[in-house]
């Protein structure tokens, strides 16, 4: 995690249950509090920018994949209105992300569920009808399968990369649980970009790319990928958002994003909207 992505811990018991092995930290410039192991899985920027590009209203039914600390889902849930289901396959990430959205007073909102994406979401999301969801986002292993050496710290690696899960199946998964022109919203390495826009193809359409720069002049590293199911627009390749201006600030318009909870709406063209809070 970069030093910026979110304020220096806060006091745990000042501000919620929290164990020695954990911090507590401000999520959205202190409108959310997380609770995260103090070594091993923790919270990135990705998650914040995920977040903020699902395009979901008020009511709306939502499902993050791979929901880790419930960071994203809980964002989601606090900006927008909607119904978040998280689902996890580690048992000590998902009873966390459950601790989570309790402390910020979601859990009515957020349901986290414990399982892998590849089992019967009749197994794991039992009140969920497949193919009715809105929209499904996710920030699925930047590794592949094998692909790197394995941490040393104890759940990071599970966390990044999946034994036996490619991305294909984080494709399927949230394929068959959206409505027809429901979306799916992902954020993964640019160097794989082209491998997920073939596995998009043709079940998906109306693609929207928008690339994530560290800074203005370097490559892009992420890139964040929206799609509708069923739908046959073509694909489009937006400006892109610069996170990082001189030093180590944020762009205004990265400081929007991460500090103030705005959206990223894709179907813009990637505009901020600093939409009030629900």
């Amino acid at each position: 995690m970069t030093p910026e992505a979110i304020v220096p811990p806060l006091t745990p018991a000042a501000h919620g249950p929290a164990r020695p092995d954990e911090t507590v930290d401000d999520l959205l410039g202190g409108a959310l509090r997380l609770i995260q192991p103090a070594r091993g899985y923790r919270m990135a920027v990705d998650t914040v920018l995920l977040a903020a590009a699902v395009p979901a209203r008020a009511g709306a039914q939502t499902v993050e994949l791979g929901t880790g600390t419930g960071a994203a889902a809980l964002a989601v849930a606090w900006r927008t209105g909607a119904r978040v289901d998280g689902l996890e396959v580690q048992a000590p990430l998902a009873a966390l992300a459950r601790r989570n959205a309790a402390l910020n007073g979601l859990d009515g909102r957020v349901r986290i569920a414990e399982g892998s994406l590849d089992r019967p979401f009749r197994d794991t999301l039992p009140h969920l009808v497949p193919g009715r969801v809105d929209h499904v986002f996710a920030n699925p292993p930047y590794a592949a399968p094998g692909e790197g050496p394995a941490s040393p710290i104890p759940g990071k690696t599970a966390a990044h990369a999946h034994e036996t899960l490619d991305l294909g199946h984080w494709v399927d998964a949230g394929h068959r649980l959206l409505r027809t022109k429901g979306t799916l919203t992902v954020i993964h390495r640019a160097d794989r970009l082209a491998a997920l826009v073939a596995l998009l193809h043709p079940r998906f359409g109306d693609t929207t790319v928008l690339p994530l720069w560290p800074r203005a002049g370097q490559s892009a590293k992420r890139v964040l990928v929206q799609a509708r199911k069923g739908t046959r627009g073509g694909s489009r390749l937006l400006p892109g958002l610069c996170l990082h201006g001189a030093q180590t600030r944020y762009t205004p318009e990265a400081e929007a994003v991460l500090r103030r909870g705005a959206a990223l709406d894709l179907a813009d063209g990637g505009a901020i909207r600093e939409t009030p809070t629900p």
